[in-house]
């Protein structure tokens, strides 16, 4: 039975293929898609192929949730393996589609579209074009071990973007495999990832590897990703990259992520739930071993903020706040959203984390991007090689002392004046052990535009945390203000570097 179903999506897609086979390489292994990656370089940008027809695109999320894909028709399903792939539909923002492929010891065959393979409700098949294409698709492995139900793991849809689940998790934030331009003084240019190669597993593996050629204006580029689910779900990302012309503002390992409301800028009158985020902060392990936590903001304008380094230990967006008491939303399950840490493989030399802040009026906006730009752009004609991994989790990876666990501030009101107030509680770590008369010292810093007033530091008899309260007074002309504050006893830091940018 399991040759008999290869032999047929086999004969289903050699028509298919038959003119593209004569005309393009076959791809059996990541150093094929490395050198097809730089001879499409070499030549003029292709146009982006596979258009999805208009009538599609204008569906609505909940009209394309109603195409549904035939679960028994998952490619390895019944082949003893312990993952499967399943086939997105193209429409509503899934505008193009992409070319899907199969390798295996034999070699590799197409996996061909075909409305056979989905249920349709409210859409008649008959006007699907026969050789539409899928808009992506997703992966699914057991994560409770052989025998039990196959769960979704990860999934690839839209440009170049990606996202997986550890196990337990809800879908939040989302990878990307390029960022051109995000957030800079020209339009951004988004890759996309034209077409796939899923690696068949053997019945023991416990990982699946993805192959995917990256398409764009300026560059193309050839990615391997080999995907470990489990508790942590980890993903190792080998990239080589062929730029065509002047790169701009490259972004590495981008990560893209949603914040609306947070206990920094309070709940809405018009929403029973306290707190709405993908994400509620930026977490940097930077190569002098410093941990950094810059916390989320919904920005008034447009924000923008680079953290200089060299050689980084590791960077991500995180979800620190695991309490349902502080969304209490039942479907989005915004307590649950995992994680993404970005941890480099080999010297990525000198850049920095680029962190940029989009306004939101809504929660169906990822508006916050977080990724690494070197220093030096990479050289058109010239290979740019980068390897990470990126490691989905709930919880885990931090500081080995004390987190930054909660940022508010205010007006400080009559018997402050003209003064703003903030205050930061650190949990966790050495401080945990610590009585209360212990000599902890909180060092706020300000840049030169203010300073800060009034630095109290105690421990929270209520839950065990550590408070700062500091007061700032703003400058005298408007303009963003960086605050950064940490807690250290006897010139030993206790806790991580708070880091703040306060936009009056």
């Amino acid at each position: 039975m399991k040759g008999a179903r290869a032999w047929s999506w086999l004969a289903l897609g050699l028509a298919w293929t038959a003119s593209a086979a004569a005309a393009e390489p076959l791809i059996r292994d990541f150093a094929a898609l490395r050198e097809r990656a730089r001879v499409l370089a070499a030549a003029p940008p292709r146009s982006a192929a596979g258009e999805v027809p208009a009538w599609l695109r204008n569906l609505s999320y909940d009209q394309l949730r109603r195409i549904e894909f035939d679960t028994r028709q998952s490619l390895w399903a019944g082949d003893g393996a312990g993952f499967e792939a399943q086939f997105l539909h193209p429409g509503f923002l899934f505008d193009r589609s992409v070319r899907i492929w199969e390798t295996h010891a034999g070699g590799v065959r197409p996996v061909p579209f075909r409305t056979g393979l989905f249920r349709y409700r409210g859409v008649e098949p008959g006007l699907i074009p026969a050789e539409l294409g899928f808009a992506g698709f997703r992966l699914m492995h057991p994560f409770g071990g052989r025998g039990e139900p196959f769960q979704e793991i990860g999934s690839f849809a839209g440009a170049s973007y990606f996202r997986f689940l550890p196990a337990g998790a809800a879908y939040g934030l989302s990878a990307r495999g390029l960022a051109l331009d995000t957030a800079a003084d020209r339009p951004e240019e988004f890759p996309r990832f034209s077409e796939f190669w899923l690696e068949r597993p053997a019945a023991d593996d416990r990982a699946v590897t993805v192959l995917a050629l990256l398409e764009s204006e300026r560059v193309t580029g050839a990615y391997r990703f080999h995907i470990t689910p489990g508790a942590e779900t980890v993903v190792a990302v080998s990239a080589e990259l062929h730029f065509r012309g002047a790169p701009g503002v490259v972004g590495l390992a981008p990560l893209t992520s949603m914040f609306w409301r947070g206990e920094g800028n309070g709940a809405s009158p018009d929403d029973y739930r306290p707190e709405v985020h993908d994400s509620d902060g930026l977490l940097l392990h930077r190569g002098s071993g410093e941990w950094l936590w810059r916390p989320l903001a919904n920005p008034a304008r447009l924000t923008v903020a680079t953290f200089a380094d060299e050689d980084p230990r590791g960077f991500g967006l995180l979800q620190r706040d695991r309490d349902f008491e502080h969304y209490q939303d039942l479907e989005a399950a915004y307590h649950l959203r995992p994680g993404l840490w970005v941890e480099p493989v080999g010297r990525w030399g000198r850049g920095g984390v680029r962190l940029v802040e989009i306004p939101t009026r809504t929660e169906f906006d990822d508006n916050v991007v977080a990724c690494w730009v070197p220093e030096a752009a990479p050289v058109p004609g010239t290979p740019f090689a980068l390897e990470y991994r990126l490691r989905w989790f709930l919880d885990g990876i931090g500081p080995p002392g004390a987190r930054a666990i909660a940022t508010r501030r205010g007006k400080s009101g009559v018997h402050e004046p003209g003064f703003e107030r903030f205050v930061v509680d650190f949990a966790g770590g050495p401080l945990a052990d610590l009585a209360a008369e212990a000599p902890v010292e909180a060092v706020v810093t300000v840049d030169a535009a203010a300073a800060p007033h009034h630095v109290t530091v105690q421990r929270n008899r209520f839950n065990g945390s550590w408070r700062v309260a500091f007061l700032v007074r703003p400058p005298s002309e408007p303009r963003p203000v960086e605050l950064r504050c940490f807690l250290r006893r006897g010139g030993q830091a206790l806790s991580e570097t708070w880091s703040h940018l306060w936009q009056q």
